[in-house]
């Protein structure tokens, strides 16, 4: 099993997986780490370190940022640099996270680099659009 940290700017992290929550229901091997005013990268790697400890992360871990560059993604890079059963993925959405909560539940031993690809489709497949022209374009390829 490996283990999900959505590492996040302010409380985004907490939210997104209570979100998953509500859909998929209770995530036990999922954590949320938050980077709050006043606190820097040193304390998001204590926090990382926290949560890794309480998780299953036999088969490594997968670290869902929300900014390339931010400070919860410079302090992921500080323990995947030193892990290669670590990874990250920024730009986090909900989509993303419960294609990778679902993929914990059928995971047979992915290597990280696969689950990060999974994850990054999953993100880029859970943004689409619609505008109301497209009613009209849909009528029309029904005629």
């Amino acid at each position: 099993m490996f283990g999900i940290i959505v590492g996040t700017h302010g409380r985004f992290a907490e939210e997104l997986v209570k979100s998953c929550e509500m859909i998929c229901g209770e995530q036990k091997n999922v954590r949320a780490v938050t980077l709050v005013p006043g606190e820097g990268p040193d304390d998001v790697v204590k926090k990382y370190e926290a949560a890794i400890e309480e998780l299953d992360c036999t088969g490594g871990v997968l670290f869902l940022n929300d900014l390339f560059g931010g400070s919860p993604y410079n302090a992921a890079c500080r323990l995947v640099m030193t892990n290669e059963n670590y990874g990250i993925v920024t730009g986090v959405n909900l989509p993303m996270l419960i294609e990778m909560a679902s993929a914990q539940l059928v995971d047979e031993g992915s290597d990280i680099k696969a689950l990060m690809e999974k994850a990054v489709a999953a993100g880029k497949n859970g943004t689409q659009t619609f505008h109301s022209s497209q009613i009209a374009e849909d009528e029309e390829d029904d005629l």
